[in-house]
């Protein structure tokens, strides 16, 4: 009698099956193996693919897609400096030259993040000896309905948020833009700055503090700062201030 064969002998005979019950087993088996792994494989939109290849017609069309994020993130960290386009085209260069990196594992948008996000701290930096002065090169979009002297008004709020956000140090200030005007979570973030949620949590709440204290300082803002902030009940964890 010829002994049974080693990929049969792999599965364990269950009552009466016969040879042909048990390859039909591990057929069903093996399909839903391969359903279970292809539901958790990464999936990577075509767009990127064909950017990974070297494709550059498609790595222009995601630079006119994602454009507008990259450059709002951008212009949210810094304020309306002059050099926000300069710095936007960093971010891209960036991708360009680490887009093979990109495997799926996360959304685009998140790795997109973390690119501008980093591309932006490495220029702030840089100008660490010079301060940023934001008046500078505000300008505000137009806004017909307000009168001359709202508008003006409106303006110094502006100039002088960036100011009290350029003073707080990079750590809080990152962590602030991304959860309150960027509308991200602590977990998100963490895996922006590399650190852990409750890390994130810690900064977001000196961040809500030391803001709070400046901005009832400056004489634009201290009647918006409650309006700005929100009530908050997040409380700080027992590591230290970082």
């Amino acid at each position: 009698m010829n002994s049974p064969s080693p990929t049969l002998a792999a599965f364990p005979v269950v009552g009466y099956l016969q040879p042909t019950d048990l390859l039909i087993c591990q057929f069903r088996f093996l399909i839903r193996t391969i359903k279970t792994v292809a539901a958790f494989a990464p999936k990577v939109d075509p767009l990127i693919s064909r950017c990974q290849l070297g494709d550059k017609t498609a790595f222009r069309e995601l630079f006119h897609r994602h454009r507008g994020d990259v450059g709002r993130i951008v212009q949210r960290m810094l304020g309306p400096v002059p050099e926000v386009e300069d710095i936007i085209q960093d971010v891209f260069i960036q991708v360009y030259r680490t887009l093979q990196d990109f495997q799926g594992n996360s959304k685009f948008s998140t790795w997109l993040y973390r690119v501008a996000v980093n591309t932006v701290l490495m220029h702030r930096r840089a100008q660490q000896s010079r301060p940023v002065l934001v008046a500078e090169s505000t300008r505000p979009v137009p806004n017909d309905r307000l009168e001359p002297d709202e508008e003006a008004a409106r303006r110094e709020r502006i100039r002088a948020f960036y100011a009290v956000l350029d003073r707080l140090p990079e750590k809080k200030r990152t962590v602030f833009i991304l959860h309150e005007i960027e509308g991200m979570n602590p977990k998100e973030i963490a895996s922006l700055v590399h650190a852990p949620a409750l890390t994130v949590r810690t900064r977001l709440f000196y961040a809500r503090r030391d803001i709070l204290r400046m901005m009832q300082q400056e004489p634009a803002l201290a009647s918006l700062a409650s309006e700005l902030l929100g009530s908050d009940d997040d409380q700080p964890s027992s590591e230290e201030e970082s």
